[in-house]
């Protein structure tokens, strides 16, 4: 799966798992941050987005210093799934 096909899919599965209705997957910016600026998600929606991407492809969050690295933004996500998925 190539890099671009699957920030794509991850704008949609954020859609989908944090029922962001009013939100298509063109607005959200793949280089802007998830949480406080960006999409102003919170701790709430990232355990909901772990649970989904475990979920969806296999991988782990083990800690918080990790979590905060793969969910700096949809790109940081991204390259954190192409490198840890089974």
């Amino acid at each position: 799966m190539d890099k671009d096909t699957l920030v794509e899919e991850l704008k949609a599965l954020i859609i989908k798992n944090l029922k962001l209705e009013d939100i298509a997957p063109a607005d959200i910016d793949a280089a802007a941050a998830l949480f406080g600026g960006g999409l102003g998600l919170d701790s709430i929606d990232a355990l909901e987005l772990v649970v989904g991407l475990e979920k969806t492809y296999g991988i782990r969050i083990p800690d918080e210093d990790v979590g905060k690295e793969a969910f700096a933004s949809v790109n940081a996500l991204a390259d954190y799934v192409l490198k840890n998925k089974k």
